[in-house]
Parts: C-alpha cells; structure tokens; sequence
C-alpha cells in the first residue's frame, strides 16, 4: 500500500514514487527472466512480435529495445501483474474494480537506448475517462545519464496537448512543449513510479555504460471503456483482463471530447511513430 502523502502527491502532481516497491530477489528473477527472453535474438533474426531491436546496431546486434507484453507470454511477469501487492496500490487510485491493458519493458541499452520524446499516454488509446494509470518498475538504477523517466507535474487534469500533425496522430507531442517545469524521476532498482495516463513525459537516450531497464504496466477502472477508433482498438485491446473486482456494464464519461488518434500507416510502436514524425518535421 501507498501512504496518504504518496496518493496526496499523485493526486496534485500526476505522479508518485514507491523507492523500495521490489526486493533485491524479486530485481534477480526478472533480470534472468529478461536475459533469457534476449537471448539469442539479433537485430537480423528475432521474433518480431515479442521484441523490437535497436536499429541503430549491425544485424547481429543483439541489443532489445522492448519485450513487448511480457505479462501475456510470461508466467511471472503475468503473476506480478494479478499480485495484491501492486493491485492493492492501484485501487487507492481508481478504485476496486481494475482492468489491466497492457505491459512492457523497455530496455534502454547503454549508449545506444533511445529518446522518448513528450507525449501523453490517453493519446495513443482514448477512454470513456480518465481513470488509468502506468507503472514504471525501475529494474536497474536510473538517473539523468542513463535516460531516467521525465514529467512535467499537474497537467493530468488540463485537455489533451496535441500529438498530430496535418491529420494524422505522431505519437509525439507536436506543439510547443513548456517544459520548464519539468522534473526527473531518478530512483535506485526496485522503486516504483506510478503515473496519471494524462501526464506528459519523456526520457533522453542512455548515454551511459549502464543499462536502463524497466518494465511498466498498465491499468484501468472497469468502467473505462475504449473509444473505437478502428484497428488500433483491437490491438489495443487485445491482452486486457480483469485482475480486480468485476466487469461493468455501463461506461463512465468524464469529458465532453476527446481527439481520436488516426493512423497514416501501421506502426510497431511509439518508437517507430515518433521517429518517423521527427523525420518528417526536420
């Protein structure tokens, strides 16, 4: 469980950090699970609908960039996301009905882990309201060097910054950002971040001889439902289960509008949008 002042800080600043959420034995088990599901992969010959590679590596690279969903095809990663500990801190956020949507882990390999540029993540998959969040399970220490987690606080409850240029969605936020009061959220292996799914953030590139792994998982109130927007629904979709409570039956609306993400091509992930929308804005 969080303390009140942690649910106090993520109610005003859209985020809030848990410095000790895994123990020295639970960060072991998920590292030779990673190391084992990286093993043998190249950016040549991998599974391509499990992981996304580094490009900027030779084809026998093997740095991963993202395990993709690791709590649908892995059996501890799955334990962990239906476990009391992280779902008894999910309900003192959007109550005892809890749907889970969607995890991965990002790998950010050292002095090559890539930029994440300032987006929202309601942008990408717009709901009935606003009751979802991410957690960001630091698997290796985090710092500015190493392309540590960035937000810009108390945004969760203005509209939604625009992530579209000339009609079509970027994955990226395409106005001028304000950024100045931004923070970093550095924090050692086993903290970990909860964050409002309207916060913007980003993370610089890890320019570091260190690795920046971590896994993040993501959660919903039941009676959040998705707005259809085409396939992206279906995929969007496809892994969410109820880990909490029970299914509802009526939908909750908490904003008059809300913008649809249209898609001018399919994209394997926020990385590849986001570097096609740089290309095409230089």
């Amino acid at each position: 469980m969080l303390t009140d002042e942690q649910v106090e800080q993520f109610n005003r600043d859209g985020f809030t950090v848990h410095p000790n959420f895994f123990s020295p034995d639970e960060l072991s088990l998920y590292h030779e699970k990673m190391d084992k599901i990286s093993a043998g992969n190249t950016l040549a010959n991998h599974d391509k609908e499990k992981l996304e590679m580094e490009p900027n590596q030779s084809p026998e690279g093997t740095r991963v960039r993202r395990i993709y969903e690791p709590c649908d095809y892995y059996p501890d990663f799955k334990a962990l996301s239906e476990s009391d500990k992280l779902l008894d801190c999910v309900e003192q956020f959007i109550g005892p009905n809890i749907i889970f949507h969607y995890s991965k882990i990002n790998m950010k390999p050292p002095e090559i882990g890539s930029v994440v540029e300032w987006h929202q993540d309601l942008s990408y998959y717009p709901l009935t309201n606003r009751d979802s969040l991410a957690i960001l399970l630091y698997l290796d220490d985090a710092d500015t060097t190493n392309g540590c987690l960035k937000v810009i606080p108390g945004r969760q409850n203005d509209p939604l910054m625009c992530h579209s240029r000339n009609g079509f969605f970027c994955g990226m936020v395409t106005e001028e950002v304000d950024d100045s009061g931004a923070v970093t959220v550095e924090g050692k292996a086993g903290a970990a971040i909860f964050m409002h799914c309207m916060v913007p953030h980003a993370s610089e590139p890890n320019r570091s001889e260190h690795s920046r792994k971590t896994l993040i998982l993501s959660y919903r109130a039941a009676d959040a439902f998705p707005i259809f927007d085409g396939k992206m629904t279906h995929l969007n979709e496809r892994g969410t289960r109820i880990v909490r409570g029970e299914r509802v039956n009526t939908a909750r609306f908490t904003m008059t509008e809300f913008p649809i993400p249209s898609y001018e091509k399919n994209i394997a992930s926020l990385y590849e949008l986001q570097e096609g929308s740089r290309q095409e804005s230089s």
